[in-house]
């Protein structure tokens, strides 16, 4: 199945943070910090500015991003939960260098 964002959508992959131990402390599912960084799966054409032209968005597919704790909505395809977003919920893009 494919999904194509509409408007000014992205569809996100969360990337989880790698797991550290310490000690012999492990940190159930449960109580983990949800993802904050995700990499652009898809995005959408652009939203109608007030003379009726689309404005294209900022990020492009492959792009590495920050994004709000809380963002989004989680949808599952192919088994791979992956997040629709307004481009407005995304804070900044990462450059890795």
């Amino acid at each position: 199945m494919k999904l194509k964002p509409l408007a000014d959508r992205v569809l996100v992959r969360p990337i989880e943070e790698q797991e550290l131990k310490k000690g012999s402390i492990i940190i159930p599912d449960t109580a983990k910090e949800k993802p904050v960084q995700g990499e652009v799966v898809a995005i959408g054409p652009g939203k109608p500015n007030d003379d009726g032209k689309k404005v294209p968005l900022e990020v492009k597919i492959g792009d590495r991003i920050l994004y709000g704790k809380y963002s989004g909505t989680e949808v599952e395809i192919d088994e791979q939960k992956l997040l629709v977003m307004n481009e407005s919920d995304i804070y900044a893009i990462l450059i890795i260098k």
